[in-house]
């Protein structure tokens, strides 16, 4: 684990309250919008950071992702250029932990050693690479641990005990559960359900467990984060960006605050969750 990932999430364990882990699209509706919002995350309450990588056929993700992704792509986003907001981001910040998520495509065409190295050097955390299951690790997933880069496997509620052990083998920094099944942006589930699924998954690692999928209000972000070491919150953030854009798909002076009071509120929400959970 990375010094970076590991003392945040130790922070939040000392703090005894969950992690709030928020995702957007790197690009997503232009670069310097985009690297705006990113600066903004930190201070309105996010502990971690998922820097989404658009690609043009993203098979996990539902359709605010979908189209964020295509309006990052239509604005120039590159790979290159998703790398270079979390270089520019950590001129100002050198202790949020953040993480890639994406698909292995545009990494493969980026080349992995040189995406690799380049990754590190931008203050890269962690890797989450959703269509790479982990009979393919060598791909990625052992390059990246052998650099010094985590790599956060996702597990789900079809994921047995069987395979949870495959799944956990190579994964690091923290293991993300995928609170359903199907595709981002879906209906949350029972949070009970969930408190069941992170206490099976914690008999199995030592690692945080962070949850996503489905989280979009302050109220679900604190009964999530009762149980879990961790809420992720993607779709919500991905929905307020686009709700504030001009109908050509322009950003707004109302862009990053808004981003910035939803965000602000999902923090108050995990904030109390332990509170909630001990009452």
């Amino acid at each position: 684990m990375t010094a970076r990932m590991e003392k945040r999430l130790a922070d939040m364990t000392a703090e005894g309250r969950p992690a709030l882990v928020t995702y957007f699209m790197g690009g997503d509706p232009d670069f310097d919008t985009s690297l705006a919002i990113m600066k903004a995350l930190p201070k309105a309450g996010a502990d971690v950071i998922e820097l989404g990588m658009p690609f043009s056929d993203p098979m996990a993700d539902g359709p605010a992702i979908q189209l964020a992704g295509q309006r990052s792509l239509k604005a120039g986003q590159t790979l290159a250029k998703t790398l270079e907001l979390a270089r520019l981001f950590r001129r100002d910040d050198q202790q949020t932990p953040i993480v890639l998520m994406g698909y292995y495509n545009p990494i493969y065409i980026y080349g992995v050693d040189r995406f690799l190295t380049d990754a590190l050097a931008a203050g890269i955390d962690g890797l989450i690479v959703v269509d790479l299951p982990p009979e393919m690790d060598d791909e990625l997933c052992i390059p990246a641990l052998d650099k010094g880069i985590n790599f956060i496997r996702l597990a789900t509620p079809t994921t047995d005990d069987r395979r949870l052990p495959k799944v956990l083998e190579n994964t690091s920094g923290f293991v993300y559960y995928v609170s359903m099944t199907g595709i981002t942006g879906s209906a949350l589930p029972d949070p009970s359900l969930i408190a069941g699924a992170v206490e099976r998954i914690k008999a199995h690692t030592q690692l945080p467990v962070c949850v996503g999928f489905g989280v979009k209000t302050a109220e679900q972000a604190r009964a999530i984060g009762a149980s879990a070491d961790g809420v992720v919150v993607g779709t919500a953030i991905v929905n307020q960006i686009a709700s504030s854009l001009t109908e050509e798909g322009h950003a707004t002076d109302a862009t990053v605050p808004g981003v910035e009071a939803l965000v602000m509120g999902l923090s108050a929400g995990v904030r109390a969750a332990r509170l909630a959970a001990a009452e």
